[in-house]
Formats: structure tokens, C-alpha cells, sequence
């Protein structure tokens, strides 16, 4: 059970990142300053340092949840599955998590500033070596194994340009379908 303080602190965490996130998407990254958030959420300034380190960790922090969700939807995949097979399906169902409006304002924010590009390769670089650890696990193998370096390396590459390539479509179509496409054009291509 969750006592009283940690409640409060999940809850006033959780506020910040949700006023930070408001002011970011109508106002730009830019142009929000740490007194207006702190305003936004309730709290003091100084209070915003206890649970983020900057700002670029407000805007990020909505990510925070993809790798343990990505672990997990690999843990769900049958462990004789083939690799790739495995990576493609633990991202599609990952990517159901991450679609709407709001999904794509914040990737869009996130892609377009620069100030916050640094922390968006850092978290494919962790992805990449969260969704091998998980691949491993699941089918049995080492981390270091050369198929499944290669593999979630190729995944996490895949997973970037299919969110590259759906913020350009702007449509309705989750970014799902354009990983699809991307894990087929690989397929088609170790084929020869």
C-alpha cells in the first residue's frame, strides 16, 4: 500500500510533468521558463528541483515508460519466436501506447527541438540495450549474441524512422504502420 507522502509526492511529480508538458506544447520548449511551470503546478520554484533536474528531463519524462513497456511486451512473445519476429511485435504493441494527438505533439516537440534532441538519441541508445537484454531473456540467449545485438540495434533503428516518418505523414495512422513497412524493407533486403 502506498502511504500518504508518496501518494503526494507521485501526485505533485505528476503535476509538474502534465503543466510542463501543457505550457511546452502551446508555447514551445523555448519560450516556457521554470517560473511559469512552477506557477502552472502549484509549487515553488526551488520545489520543481526535487523531482526533475531540468527541463529538458520535464519534457522527456513522458517517455521514461517505454523501455520497462518494451521489456515487458517481449516477455509476452512466445521465447521460440524468431528474433525479429519478436522485436516487430513487442514495438507494434508498445506503439499502441503512444498514439493520438498528444503522442505526436510531444514526439514532434521532442524531434524539433534542438535542446532536447541530445536526451531523444540517449533514450534510443537505452532502448536498443533494454530491448536486447529482454530478447536474450526471453529466448534464452546471451545479451552479447551477435543475432540479437543485430537485431535490436536494427529495431531501435526501425523505431526511429517509422516515428521520423509518421510525425512527416501527419495523418491518421499510428506509427506502427510505417514500423511495419520499414521491418518488411529489412526482410526484403537480408533476402537479397
Amino acid at each position: 500500500m502506498i502511504g500518504l507522502r508518496d501518494r503526494k509526492r507521485r501526485d505533485t511529480h505528476a503535476r509538474i510533468q502534465g503543466e510542463a508538458l501543457r505550457l511546452f506544447m502551446t508555447h514551445g520548449f523555448e519560450a516556457v521558463t521554470l517560473d511559469q511551470i512552477a506557477e502552472a503546478a502549484g509549487v515553488s520554484r526551488r520545489s520543481l528541483f526535487h523531482y526533475f533536474a531540468s527541463k529538458e528531463e520535464m519534457a522527456l519524462s513522458a517517455k521514461v515508460e517505454i523501455g520497462p513497456r518494451l521489456a515487458q511486451a517481449v516477455a509476452r512473445r512466445p521465447a521460440d519466436e524468431s528474433l525479429l519476429d519478436m522485436a516487430e511485435a513487442a514495438l507494434t504493441e508498445m506503439a499502441q501506447d503512444f498514439q493520438g494527438p498528444e503522442a505526436r505533439a510531444l514526439a514532434r516537440l521532442i524531434s524539433t527541438t534542438p535542446a532536447l534532441e541530445a536526451g531523444d538519441h540517449a533514450k534510443y541508445a537505452a532502448l536498443e540495450t533494454t530491448l536486447a537484454a529482454a530478447m536474450a531473456e526471453r529466448s534464452g540467449r546471451a545479451a552479447d549474441d551477435a543475432e540479437i545485438v543485430v537485431v535490436a540495434a536494427a529495431a531501435i533503428a526501425i523505431m526511429r524512422h517509422a516515428t521520423d516518418a509518421w510525425l512527416a505523414a501527419d495523418d491518421s495512422r499510428g506509427p506502427e504502420v510505417f514500423g511495419h513497412a520499414l521491418f518488411a524493407a529489412l526482410r526484403r533486403a537480408a533476402r537479397g
